[in-house]
């Protein structure tokens, strides 16, 4: 933003446009694809259940019988259910219209999240434009309420924190993301797209990513694309997971002496409490009640001045005397 108001000969209102159209882009083309690509998928899913229902299951893989203690069972169900055919159909038509249901609930909610993405997109513009005098005037009210420096302790660490969430959790999603699509891509899977897009949400949980390079990888072996099987397991887990493993901690880590499960609990916490915003705002009330607690402790902890003199107990020297 800085750089660009220079290059704009001081023109905060256009530079500010620029940077949010930008990111309008950056956030709204994947969204538009993956829609395509779901709409494919559904398509995809429909001449299936079509198919199924005209020629059946295709013949069980081998692999399938070798299954120690449950493949012969699997077997069996996978002709019971061939076997059945319509029937089965039948029988599950019930089941659809709660699943259908159910979708149409978290699509709702799914809706409610890109609305508030988009209004979070027309706040960064007004961010960018008013931030220093925004800054500024946050910066005075806290020096009214609690004192110079400790409105500049607090500022910090609300910047710091957002900084980290930014830094170590988001960034991290969108390697880890931006890694599975790659592998994906190259390994064959098709929705590489959405599974990618999948992954980046996922990477909030700690075991999040496995969740989508682990089946993934299992339909490729299923497919007898035993090659890319092999090599989409040793990405993922070494790559994709590893990721995770360094760099989330490290980018956590870097700008304080937060610890890094307050950071993590208040992202959890604040997406459930706020939805997207919350990802900001759960880390940064967590972190601000943190320090404000330590603080507290800390003048509330009595100082212990060692003795020198050696430990006298007055009442038994009265019972003595007397």
């Amino acid at each position: 933003m800085r750089m660009l108001t220079l290059r704009l000969k001081g023109n905060e209102a256009l530079a500010a446009g620029i940077l949010t159209g930008g990111w309008m882009l950056l956030v709204a083309v994947p969204l538009i694809l993956l829609g395509f690509d779901l709409a494919d998928h559904i398509r995809s899913l429909n001449a299936l259940i079509r198919d199924l229902q005209v020629d059946g299951l295709p013949p069980p893989p081998d692999w399938l019988a070798n299954l120690p203690m449950i493949g012969s069972w699997l077997v069996e169900a996978w002709q019971t259910v061939n076997e059945e055919g319509t029937a089965f159909f039948v029988r599950i038509r019930p089941y659809l219209g709660q699943v259908g249901n159910w979708l149409l609930v978290h699509s709702a909610r799914i809706g409610t999240g890109i609305l508030e993405l988009a209004l979070s997109l027309v706040l960064v513009f007004f961010f960018y434009r008013d931030g220093l005098q925004l800054a500024a005037f946050v910066r005075g009210v806290l020096q009214r309420l609690i004192g110079e420096q400790a409105a500049d302790h607090y500022l910090k660490l609300i910047a710091g924190t957002i900084q980290r969430v930014v830094n170590g959790v988001i960034g991290t999603a969108a390697a880890q993301g931006s890694l599975a699509l790659i592998g994906l891509l190259i390994a064959g899977v098709p929705g590489a797209l959405m599974l990618g897009l999948l992954t980046f949400a996922l990477s909030l949980i700690p075991v999040g990513p496995p969740m989508v390079w682990i089946p993934a990888t299992g339909w490729l072996a299923w497919k007898g694309e035993y090659g890319y099987a092999v090599f989409l397991g040793i990405w993922g887990m070494f790559v994709i997971s590893g990721v995770d493993n360094v760099l989330k901690p490290y980018l956590i880590s870097r700008g304080g002496n937060l610890p890094v499960v307050v950071v993590l609990l208040g992202v959890f916490g604040g997406i459930l409490a706020f939805g997207f915003m919350g990802l900001f705002l759960g880390p940064t009330l967590l972190a601000v009640t943190y320090s404000l607690l330590g603080d507290w402790v800390i003048k509330g902890t009595p100082k212990v001045v060692p003795s020198t003199t050696s430990l006298s107990f007055p009442a038994q020297k009265e019972s003595a005397s007397e």
